[in-house]
């Protein structure tokens, strides 16, 4: 039977067809009538299949046995579960309690559900997700400027005709808040209507193979370049500010420190082309500038973020066709942010450093510190959900230890891994086969309106629980008598397991702005289109869709100028050293997929990408063993010596270091690789958010001289 489905593993959400025999997988595919897709998927959906089918994937829960884990029973698992987290919560209050949530979190409707309003229910401030690795900056800018953190415009790439990227590669990332499947389709369209794509990036990335022009730039200096695209706008007369705008004085005057021949040096990006950059993005009739991940990991990501916001701002190119725009989901994600607390900033401090609380949650990169240090406050219990902070997180060393110090641990997840290694109780979750699927979240940053219900390809075994069952049962244990929000006066066990996930959507949908959608858009009236309902074009929203007090764009948010003056400083003439950024594989995501032996074979990809001449200078050939360091500590890997990267920079991948003893991913052990944030500070980070400043990391590094014992890298 061939069954219209989801593949959740990155956020393009491709739809894909699943083909079953019985409860048996036997092939997927991409789904050609899907509208989003087209029938386009990349190698990773072969994940999939290999998710469900993998023998290390867990099946039952897990109870920790001094070190080893047994099987046990729902009951059993989720009895003890509960006890663990009351028991620290009555000896040291709610604070003691924290919660980690991986990425995985946004592709999983129970998660979103059922998840969310339990774990936000704790009454804990020490709230963490991978958030803080990741998005954060443009989540604090979005509230600065738009008045939620939530407000994060997209670029409507199928209608531009110049798409300026920094920091970013959605040809293997399929975009990332900007739901957009099959990005090399979309710019060869962008092209062949004659329009044009910049990418500025350390390294020459799959996406700038395809640009018109890619431009290096040095790490964590982007803040720079875009100030002085600005500067460039404003003295020569090129801006042609939209409605809806504050701040636009404040803004001139702040950009005129940056002029393009006093940031040249410090970019590395020559003062001609930060002008011609400028006027080029200016004068386009339709333009959208778009910064991701690498523009995150770095201290003045927010700063990145901001000025990228307002260089579509003062260009006339926010919440217009072409320019960057707000999605309309189906089901306002808004709304539903509302009401778990997700839409705050500030608030929460951490105990420690006195870090603020972006969405509702604090910094991941406080973690360690906040299970070491003794006093009021300090976390002795954690709850971890789909996450792996011990390799996606900064200083996962750090990280590492503090885990082995808690009183009690509870992870949900389906695997043994590094970080639910130290976990007292695993609690299981099904495949994403086995479970029915909505992207709530994924829904609100589309390149286009979109809409989607799937029923399980698979069902479930008769001892088995999807994510919404596992926290349904886990909060009514650890939540009685605390109401939900709002007029729905019951506890939230009872009122989530009245419902359903079913009905939750259902009820979002019927309240959404499609609620008069073809008589009403409803989940009995999406099923009618099981590959998916196009709901049309991004379409302008301000400025009914903004939050700020004036229901205006705020150019320079007073908590973000702050801030300029210490982006100053990195103007001042650097050493000659070399800086670490990160990178991803199309073949992989994260840290979860590398237990897919069809995803994971062919060439090692856990290598140090060196340009040849910062290699010559240390006397490394390509394939040798390095040695990369610094004051966190050491790794050793394989040199791959490529034009593709900038000269001063190095790139090690994100998610490998499968070494950890008292795992149970064989395939990735095999592939273990090492882990880059085994460099990475967890006292470096972005003041604004709190997001960890993975890129732009000083390392030294060395050629190795090998012996019998070192024929392969740690």
């Amino acid at each position: 039977m061939r069954k219209p489905a989801t593949c959740t593993l990155c956020e393009a959400a491709c739809g894909i067809l699943v083909d079953t025999e019985g409860d048996r997988v036997v092939g997927v595919r991409g789904d050609p009538d899907d509208p989003q897709s087209r029938g386009y998927v990349c190698p990773k959906v072969v994940g999939m299949q290999d998710l469900h089918e993998d023998p290390d994937r867990l099946r039952r829960p897990l109870l920790r046995r001094g070190e080893d884990f047994v099987e046990t029973t729902w009951q059993e698992a989720l009895d003890f579960a509960a006890e663990g987290i009351l028991r620290v919560r009555r000896a040291h209050g709610p604070d003691a309690v924290a919660v980690y949530q991986g990425n995985p979190t946004a592709h999983n409707l129970g998660l979103l559900t059922a998840g969310q309003a339990v774990l936000r229910k704790l009454g804990t401030r020490n709230l963490f997700s991978a958030s803080s690795t990741d998005q954060v900056p443009h989540m604090r800018a979005a509230h600065e400027m738009f008045g939620h953190v939530l407000l994060m415009p997209v670029p409507d790439v199928d209608r531009t005709d110049h798409w300026l990227v920094l920091g970013a590669n959605p040809v293997v990332s399929n975009g990332s808040i900007m739901t957009a499947p099959d990005q090399r389709r979309r710019i060869k369209e962008l092209q062949a209507r004659g329009g044009k794509l910049v990418v500025v990036d350390p390294r020459r990335t799959e996406t700038a193979e395809l640009a018109d022009t890619h431009v290096f730039i040095r790490p964590s200096t982007d803040a720079l370049l875009l100030f002085a695209m600005l500067y460039v706008v404003f003295a020569e007369g090129l801006e042609r500010p939209g409605p809806h705008l504050a701040g636009l004085d404040e803004l001139r005057r702040l950009a005129r420190d940056f002029a393009p021949d006093q940031v040249a040096s410090a970019t590395g990006v020559a003062s001609d082309r930060i002008a011609t950059m400028a006027r080029e993005f200016a004068r386009a009739e339709r333009a959208a500038c778009y910064v991701r991940v690498g523009t995150c990991h770095q201290e003045h990501g927010t700063l990145v973020s901001w000025l990228a916001y307002a260089l579509n701002a003062v260009t006339g190119n926010l919440d217009r066709a072409g320019g960057a725009m707000w999605t309309t989901p189906a089901a306002e994600l808004m709304v539903i942010a509302d009401l778990f607390g997700l839409s705050s900033v500030g608030g929460a401090h951490s105990r420690v450093r006195g870090l603020p609380a972006v969405g509702g949650e604090l910094p991941v990169a406080v973690l360690a510190e906040e299970i070491e240090t003794p006093g009021q406050g300090q976390i002795r219990a954690l709850i971890t959900s789909a996450g792996n902070p011990v390799l996606s997180a900064p200083n996962g060393r750090r990280i590492e230890a503090a885990l082995a110090e808690l009183d009690h641990m509870v992870a949900v997840d389906s695997f043994l891994n590094e970080t639910t290694r130290h976990a007292h109780v695993i609690l299981p979750p099904v495949s994403p086969l086995q479970r029915a699927h909505y992207d709530l979240a994924l829904n609100a940053f589309g390149v286009r309106n979109h809409a989607k219900w799937v029923d399980a390809p698979l069902p479930k075994g008769p001892d088995e629980l999807d994510d919404f069952e596992i926290f349904v049962k886990l909060g009514a244990r650890i939540l009685p008598g605390i109401s939900a929000a709002g007029p729905l006066q019951m506890p939230v066990s009872a009122l989530l397991r009245k419902l359903g996930p079913e009905a939750v959507v259902d009820l979002a949908l019927r309240a959404g702005p499609y609620g008069t959608f073809r008589g009403g858009l409803s989940l009995a009236e999406l099923r009618k289109s099981p590959h998916g309902l196009d709901l049309g074009p991004l379409r302008s929203r301000l400025p009914d869709l903004l939050r700020t007090p004036d229901r205006k764009v705020q150019l320079a948010p007073q908590a973000l100028v702050a801030e300029v003056p210490a982006l100053r400083a990195l103007l001042a003439p650097r050493g000659d050293t070399l800086t670490m950024i990160g990178r991803r594989h199309l073949r992989s995501n994260n840290s979860w997929l590398h237990n897919s032996t069809r995803l994971v074979k062919g060439r090692d990809r856990c290598t140090l990408l060196v340009n040849p001449t910062d290699a010559r200078a240390r006397g490394i050939a390509d394939g040798a063993l390095v040695a990369v360091k610094n004051a966190r500590g050491e790794v050793r890997l394989r040199a791959e010596v490529s034009e593709e990267m900038m000269p001063g920079v190095v790139s090690m991948p994100h998610g490998f270091g499968h070494h950890r003893p008292g795992t149970r991913m064989a395939v990735a052990e095999a592939h273990a690789g090492v882990s880059a944030n085994d460099l990475t500070d967890d006292m470096l980070l972005d003041r604004l958010s709190g997001n960890a400043a993975f890129s732009g990391v000083t390392v030294e590094v060395s050629a190795v001289v090998e012996r019998s014992e070192d024929a392969h890298a740690e």
